[in-house]
């Protein structure tokens, strides 16, 4: 048998699961490196998520708080919309992707992790990079470790 390590996993299986939203807490704190929150907009900000489908998988969130589009204005819309656009724009530039997975999924039914609180993935692609890992073992293989991968987006999105 083979062994597919992923350390980082006990983190999240022995940590405490927040209580609050952190798509509301996290932006309201400054250690946005611990937090993996890449760029600040007026109405948006971009987020790694912490358990990618991909190396380099972001999420564009509303600073304010819905499970669906009620109650977003049209100019956060907008700036979501431009946002995602710029997170391509930065992961093509920094991975080369062959393409891009690009998605809301509103509700757990549609298989939103963080139900509560509307967001937008962003995943670099390339061919082959889904394989009998996901479907059969249900397990994920991410080649790069998720700081080195904020230090290489950080300076992208900031510059």
């Amino acid at each position: 048998m083979k062994a597919i390590w992923a350390p980082w996993r006990i983190e999240y299986i022995l940590s405490e699961k927040e209580k609050d939203c952190i798509f509301c807490t996290f932006p309201r704190q400054t250690n946005d490196r611990e937090n993996l929150i890449l760029f600040r907009n007026e109405q948006t900000y971009v987020i790694m998520n912490k358990y990618p489908y991909n190396n380099g998988h972001l999420m564009v969130v509303p600073y304010f708080h819905t499970s669906s589009f009620d109650g977003l204005s049209d100019d956060v819309l907008r700036e979501m919309n431009v946002m995602t656009k710029h997170c391509v724009e930065v992961l093509s530039k920094a991975f080369r992707p062959e393409g891009f997975n690009i998605g809301i999924n509103i509700g757990k039914a549609a298989g939103a992790g963080i139900e509560e609180h509307l967001h937008v993935h962003v995943v670099p692609r390339w061919g082959g990079d889904a394989n009998f890992m996901s479907t059969v073992g249900e397990v994920r293989v991410i080649v790069e470790h998720i700081r080195a991968t904020y230090d290489k987006l950080h300076p992208l999105f900031n510059s």
